[in-house]
This record gives structure tokens, sequence and C-alpha cells, in this order.
């Protein structure tokens, strides 16, 4: 892609501004960049995830001293041993030689519920949020997510305020991806606190899996269907800050090492795996027609491989951190001093690649007459760095370029389940991401003349 400087300058190993070849419409501003300047999901708009919220009063205070977890974040090594308790304050330490106070009920988190190291995560806790002037109890746990006890919400009461905290059950991988992001990735950018609050973490005896915990947020998730202008500028500004302040960052090598590429590479290999699983798919008659609609689809996107690849580098921007799931959910927006601050939460797939995947997936999520003036909130934060768009026509190729993306990866694992284990479910996933296909429009309205170049697959 074409990034426009003023003056010489290099991205990466190359030239990023050849003599003789047309500048595209990024323009990048000279210099170090400024970081203390303000501020897979595949497809189709889905149902709402909720999560039930408790009412501002009821919430734990953030910062109130009496909680040792809420202190400045170190390493330290708490109860556990071979488990591998990682906290990230001192009172794992500290705590057991003052005496904690007790806290009643922590034998009840996830009882019944099956799930790996929940005695790591108990262990945890106790060190995490033990009193040393209060006992404590809890008083509730409710699920968050639809796969059951995996993700929690904990509630402790203690003599004079509430806690909560949230527990979250992750493949170490991204256990490790999250951590190296609010420890090390965005307060290297200056942006430490617009991250996940982690607290600490353990390992399960297995090492299969691992437990963070999180600072409540409370119910200040985006609300994609009732939108509040202000904290959606507040949201994007944010979104277009982490674009910019990454954009050729020193660290994206291992961002990419421990996240991935959602960049030309991703459209690429997802689009030839959906292709290699679905060759292997057998049914009858009508499966083959859901079968055969999504290869012609899928062989049409492999053909034009050499064509987005190359618009993907002319007009996409530079590479830079990418949250890679913006859904509203993963959007918090709450009051701070001096006004909105929003958080972005559940970094599980980032990953290094262009804006317009990001931008993409969060423009989906809110509705068709409200994209324009987010984009353009969008736009102005990025001017602030330097930076410019392409037009609307230039950025809906690029957005379909990686949603058509993620149509394929969705069709990868169903075809796969249908091909080696016989399951009936993945025909029905099939049918229903042939429809995504069917029914995608672009993403940005366009007038008739420009709408008319954007050809559906």
């Amino acid at each position: 892609m074409a990034i426009r400087r003023m003056g010489r300058a290099r991205h990466g190993s190359r030239a990023v501004h050849r003599p003789g070849r047309e500048p595209g419409p990024w323009r990048v501003r000279v210099g170090p960049q400024s970081t203390g300047s303000p501020h897979r999901r595949a497809g189709r708009p889905a149902p709402r995830r909720v999560r039930r919220c408790v009412s501002r009063a009821e919430r734990d205070r953030l910062g109130d001293g009496r909680s040792p977890a809420r202190r400045s974040c170190i390493t330290g090594q708490g109860r556990g041993g071979a488990s591998g308790i990682r906290l990230h304050n001192p009172v794992g330490v500290e705590g057991r030689q003052r005496g904690l106070g007790m806290i009643e009920g922590l034998d009840r988190v996830l009882e019944g519920s099956a799930q790996p190291g929940v005695v790591e995560l108990r262990r945890l806790l106790a060190d995490l949020l033990g009193d040393p002037d209060a006992d404590g109890r809890l008083i509730e746990q409710e699920t968050l997510k639809s796969h059951a006890w995996r993700v929690v919400r904990l509630r402790f009461a203690f003599d004079a305020y509430i806690r909560a905290v949230v527990a979250k059950r992750l493949k170490p991988e991204i256990g490790r991806r999250t951590e190296l992001l609010a420890r090390r990735w965005l307060p290297a950018v200056g942006l430490a606190d617009c991250g996940p609050p982690l607290l600490a973490s353990v390992a399960e005896p297995s090492g299969r899996s691992v437990w963070h915990v999180y600072d409540d947020l409370g119910c200040d998730e985006l609300d994609a269907q009732h939108i509040d202008r202000a904290r959606v500028i507040a949201a994007t500004e944010l979104i277009a800050r982490i674009h910019t302040r990454f954009a050729g960052h020193a660290l994206l090598g291992e961002i990419r090492l421990h996240g991935g590429d959602l960049g030309v590479h991703f459209y690429e290999s997802n689009v030839r795996d959906a292709i290699y699983a679905l060759w292997a798919c057998r049914g009858n008659t009508e499966q083959h027609h859901v079968r055969d609609r999504l290869l012609k689809r899928l062989c049409a996107l492999r053909d034009d491989l050499p064509y987005r690849a190359r618009r993907l580098s002319e007009r996409g921007g530079p590479e830079t951190l990418l949250h890679g799931d913006l859904w509203t959910i993963n959007i918090f927006v709450g009051q701070a001093t001096g006004g909105l601050r929003a958080r972005l939460i559940d970094w599980d797939h980032a990953a290094v690649g262009p804006v317009s995947y990001d931008l993409s997936t969060f423009l989906l999520r809110l509705p068709r007459e409200h994209r324009s003036w987010v984009l353009n909130a969008y736009r102005q934060q990025l001017a602030t760095a330097g930076w410019s768009l392409p037009d609307d026509r230039e950025l809906n190729a690029l957005f379909e370029t990686a949603e058509y993306a993620r149509f394929a990866n969705r069709i990868i694992w169903p075809a796969i389940a249908i091909a080696e284990d016989e399951q009936p479910w993945g025909w029905e996933a099939l049918s229903e991401i042939d429809e995504w296909f069917e029914n995608f429009e672009p993403v940005l309205a366009l007038d008739h003349d420009a709408a008319r170049n954007v050809a559906p697959i």
C-alpha cells in the first residue's frame, strides 16, 4: 500500500513513496508518533449478547484503599506452587503475613460447574481479595457467556463495600496474549488504562487452560441498539488512537508472533482452507447445492486475490495492532475524572493488520443510519495524527475483503465437521453462511452510481 509522508521516510525496510508511483490516499505525519495525544466473528449482525448489570450504587468503588487488589500492578508469587499463580499486585505475600480476613463462600465458587482449575481459582481469589480489616462473603455468581461458567461474574460483600470481579478461563496462548497486551503492549503507547482491567491469573494443573481475574466494569457496555452519541464517539476515538499509535511500532513483530495476521494472508488462507474442506463434504442433493454455491463463491474470491491484495496494499493503510473482535459487547464506556473513558476488553483475537479489519467489524455492529457519522468521528481522530482515510467507495471494497475473509473462516469448521465426523449440524451452519453471502450489502451507504461498482459475490 502506498502511504504518503511529507518528505523522505521509510516504512519497515521498504521505501513507502516510490518516485513515479501515485501514492494512495493515506497520509502519515513524519517523525515519531506522539503517545501523549488525547484519545470472527464473521458476518451478519447477530442477536445482541447481553450482560446483566448491577446498579452503580452496588458496584465496588474502584480505588477503595481497603482492598489490596487495587494497588499498582506488579508480578508476585501467590499460593499454588506448581499451579503458577501470577498476581499483578502484592497481596499474595503481604496478606498472609498480616493475617487476611476470611471470605465465606469461596468453596461455592463454580461449585458443580466441572470447570478445570477451580481449586486454583479459589486460592487466587483468596489471595487477591482478602482484606485484613474485614471478613467477606460471596453474594452472587453468574455466567456471562453462552459457554457455561467459562466467564463468570463474582460479587463479594465486605463490611462496608461490595467487590465485583470477572473470572474467565482461556487457552494458555490466549491468556499470554492478553497479559502481554495489558502489561506490555498498551502501556508502551500510553494506553494502559484503556484495555482489560487484569488483576491476576493462575494456570490449572494440567496446563491446558488459565484463569484470568479482572475488575468488573459493570453495565457500561456500549449499546448498539440505543445509540448514545457521546459514548460511541469516545469508543471510536479510542479505536483510532490505538490504530495510529501502533502503526509501524517496534512491537508489531511480537504482536504478530503471539497474535496473528489479519491482513491479506488471513483472506488468502481462509479462502483456500474453506475450499479444501468443502470439497471433502458429502451429503444429499440439496446439501450438495449449498456446498456447490459456496464453492463457486469461494473460487471467485480466490481468483480475486491478486486484485484484492493490490488494493489492500495501496489503499489499506499501515499495519497496526488490531483488536480483532470489535463487537460492541467488547467495548465499555464509563464516567471517569474529566469525562468519559473507553476500554476495550476480550482481546482474544488481537493481531496485526490493516485498520479496515477492525473498522468494518465495528461499523457492522451499528445500525446503518449511524455509520456515516461514526466513520467521520474516526476520520477526525486520525487527522490529529496526520492520517486520512480513502473515500467511502474505496473503504467499502476494503471492508468487503475483511468480511468475506471472516465468512470463509466460518465455513472451515462446519465443513471439517461434515467431512471428518459426519456432523449434521454442519450443513445447517453452511446454509446460514450461504445466506450471509447472499444478503451482504456494502457497509457504507453510497449514491447509486458508486454502489454499482461494488458487486456481490
